[in-house]
């Protein structure tokens, strides 16, 4: 009898021990709301590890299709791609896998740990590449002019401030053709739960108008991703 109310005892606390734990989703959203507030757009995560390791997580590629992604811009051996708001480098080592050696990656990103952690993990690829790291200012990613192919944001564009006026001076960076994609969550119920108010988030079509702003008009635009729009823009003739 002792035995069994023993038993049963540790099956109970077993059982409020797990409705007390945080859920695996719950600590995902506290990781992103890490990097928003009331107050502003954009703030230094608390916990730069644990944000990192939110951003590299293997179930972000259901939503997020990274593969696909990288199908839908049609990247070569060779070109040159800037990663802004690079991160944990989950899309930059994907384009190093898609240039090549041949080609040449700027990651870009505020944050010195964060560069230090993508440069890590690009370090432990098995393939050569040709990346540069630049820490950026929240206003100048420090792009050499006419350098790259593809300008690449994904959820980034939300927390830029003068989103006009930081895409009027970085259109010089682009080669002749080149283009700036921008995947970020739709504002409103598509975008399900992102962890932090949706009043941070742009809508699509803001995002077009500020672009037109920028001398930019919208190229293309990809429809697969069910959270996120991912456009494509280059300079307005």
């Amino acid at each position: 009898m002792k035995a069994c109310l023993h038993k049963m005892s540790l099956i109970i606390i077993g059982v409020i021990t797990l409705s007390l734990a945080p859920s695996f989703d719950s600590v995902l959203c506290a990781a992103d709301a890490q990097t928003h507030d009331e107050s502003s757009h954009h703030r230094r995560p608390a916990d730069i590890q644990q944000y990192l390791e939110h951003l590299d997580r293997a179930e972000r590629d259901t939503d997020q299709q990274p593969e696909r992604v990288i199908e839908a811009l049609g990247l070569q051996s060779g070109l040159s791609v800037a990663d802004i708001g690079a991160g944990s480098g989950y899309f930059t080592r994907r384009f190093v896998q898609a240039v090549t050696e041949k080609g040449t990656i700027y990651a870009v990103d505020v944050e010195p740990d964060m560069l230090q952690y993508a440069k890590a993990s690009i370090a432990r690829m098995p393939i050569p590449s040709t990346v540069e790291f630049i820490l950026a200012q929240p206003d100048n990613p420090h792009l050499p002019p006419q350098s790259v192919d593809l300008i690449f944001l994904c959820n980034v564009y939300h927390h830029l401030n003068d989103r006009p006026a930081y895409f009027s001076n970085i259109r010089s960076a682009l080669k002749p053709g080149g283009r700036i994609a921008i995947i970020d969550f739709y504002h409103d119920a598509r975008s399900g739960d992102v962890g932090f108010p949706r009043k941070h988030l742009v809508p699509r079509d803001t995002v077009i108008e500020e672009m037109a702003k920028s001398g930019l008009q919208l190229a293309r635009e990809h429809t697969f991703l069910a959270r996120q729009y991912f456009l494509e823009f280059m300079p307005s003739p």
